[in-house]
């Protein structure tokens, strides 16, 4: 694939400085981290290293990768989504939240499928987080991958979805709806969230309560996707997004005069291609509103798939579903540094 003619860093590298000094003050350690770890990627800055072809032995002198997990030029080497008014609340307190998302998926997946009514079985899948749209608005949602049955409650038995069906959505968002403002009015009960700016006035529990009343009735959305064709498909899909950031560097088309120009898809219109134009600073700001909290883990798996009994269960799996060994591959995923 050829490189990118433009990238992010280069954003970062002609913009960063003047966007770090009139943001000093609302810039975040990790959000300053990420800026310096993307103008410094693969320049001399970070040291360089000896590659080697394999066929014709032939050398070359290198410069090192950040590997920072929010870096489009490393990361590319390597979903239920809650109201815009969760999302507000999310950036004010992100690790909360995130986390909130996660454990409210998890459950609502497992706690349907367990149930003879709709499957009846222990599930098996992991969940990839993004926090962005299109325009790298802020837009929290999760990406899970999942296989169409599970094991039987006593483990015996593999338990195979309908033929093209899976799970109720209206059943799996309203039970997701309900938990996670379940959890959400907890995490406020317990002292855990915090408000800033104009969302200050929530601190008060009346008015908090009064926020949320809406959203009980609301309906919620969670998207299923019809099932992959095969290994190949799944191994592509999870390349793809397990390793994702904000935007891509072959999106960007032109960094000029203090603006920058990339392609997004529209998904209000057919998908259509189109092109957004951002101010140099607004397009830095957007960015680094994709910046995780340090040391988050934005990939979980979660049934069978859960790390304590992970191997056991896998090793049971293909037996169960009459696979030859040579059926079987495990794709491992190398976490990168924040």
């Amino acid at each position: 694939m050829d490189r990118p003619k433009l990238e992010v860093a280069d954003v970062f590298r002609r913009y960063g400085k003047a966007y770090r000094e009139q943001h000093a003050v609302s810039l975040s350690p990790a959000q300053r981290r990420v800026l310096s770890a993307i103008e410094l990627c693969r320049t001399a800055a970070l040291g360089t290293h000896q590659e080697q072809c394999d066929q014709s032995r032939h050398e070359r002198i290198c410069y090192d990768s950040c590997r920072n997990r929010h870096c489009p030029k490393c990361q590319s080497l390597a979903r239920a989504q809650w109201p815009e008014e969760i999302a507000a609340i999310d950036y004010q307190n992100k690790e909360v939240l995130y986390d909130l998302l996660f454990r409210a998926t998890s459950e609502t997946l497992r706690t349907i499928a367990a149930d003879p009514k709709h499957l009846g079985a222990e599930i098996g899948f992991f969940a990839v987080l993004h926090s962005w749209g299109q325009s790298l608005l802020f837009h929290p949602h999760l990406h899970c991958v999942i296989p169409g049955g599970g094991l039987s409650s006593d483990g015996d038995r593999w338990v195979c979805c309908r033929q093209g069906f899976f799970l109720r959505v209206r059943v799996l968002s309203r039970l997701f709806r309900g938990l996670f403002l379940e959890f959400l009015q907890q995490a406020f009960d317990d002292g855990q969230l915090h408000f800033f700016s104009s969302f200050h006035p929530l601190q008060d529990p009346s008015a908090f309560s009064a926020y949320l009343a809406p959203l009980r009735q609301a309906e919620w959305v969670v998207y299923a996707k019809p099932p992959f064709a095969g290994p190949k498909p799944v191994l592509d899909y999870v390349g793809r997004y397990t390793h994702r950031v904000a935007i891509a560097n072959n999106r960007l088309l032109d960094i000029e005069d203090g603006q920058v120009q990339f392609r997004y898809k529209d998904y209000r219109h057919d998908n259509q291609q189109k092109v957004m134009t951002l101010a140099a600073d607004e397009f830095i700001r957007r960015f680094l509103l994709h910046v995780l909290p340090n040391g988050f883990q934005r990939i979980r798996y979660y049934g069978f798939l859960g790390n304590r009994y992970r191997q056991e269960k896998l090793q049971r799996c293909p037996r169960l579903l009459g696979m030859t060994s040579a059926d079987q591959t495990t794709p491992a995923i190398e976490p990168a540094k924040d």
